[in-house]
């Protein structure tokens, strides 16, 4: 089964997807994981990503689409979670097209609604709580850079809701509710 996770920064994909590798067996592809992997690995597609965050310029959508082919050719387990990706309307034709050429489909797209203000209260309050606890806070874990990750996501991602609802693949689960019980609707989800 593979899955995309659709939501904006802090909605919990990343925790939600967790969840799922340990339970159902699936692998996680995270854009930022993959370039940061890839980055290292001395492999020819590793070499263009280097270079390129090397420049300080952004990787192109060949090469996302390039590594999400790599790791669709190695691992399989209990299929994929598409988190981070796609970002964009091109990049969801991209992933279709590669998926088709792959004999794969994406099964279930998942929307984590939130609430923009609860979400950064959530997000504050995730930084104050790791800065009480001597641990590190990510940089963007403040309600400034929160503001600007949301309006990139509304400006880029978010049209990929109503493509993805007229395709009848979006399901939308409360992103807000408790930990437990956004698994328990993903699982409801996927399930049926």
């Amino acid at each position: 089964m593979n899955i995309i996770l659709l939501g904006p920064p802090g909605a919990g994909k990343g925790t939600q997807a967790g969840h799922l590798v340990e339970t159902r067996d699936m692998v996680q592809l995270s854009t930022g994981d993959m370039l940061r992997e890839a980055k290292t690995s001395g492999t020819e597609m590793g070499n263009m990503v280097a270079d390129v965050m090397a420049r300080g310029d952004l990787v192109t959508d060949e090469i996302v689409i390039g590594l999400i082919r790599e790791k669709l050719s190695r691992e399989n387990k209990g299929g994929f979670i598409f988190d981070g990706f796609p970002r964009t309307l091109e990049q969801a034709d991209a992933l279709e097209q590669l998926m088709s050429e792959t004999g794969q489909s994406i099964d279930h797209v998942i929307e984590l609604r939130v609430n923009d203000e609860v979400l950064v209260d959530r997000i504050v309050g995730r930084a104050e709580d790791a800065r009480k606890a001597g641990q590190p806070v990510r940089a963007d874990d403040n309600e400034e850079s929160l503001k600007i990750r949301l309006m990139a996501y509304y400006k880029q991602t978010s049209p990929l809701i109503g493509y993805y609802y007229a395709k009848g693949m979006l399901k939308q689960v409360d992103g807000l509710a408790e930990i437990n019980a956004v698994q328990t609707s993903i699982a409801a989800v996927l399930d049926a």
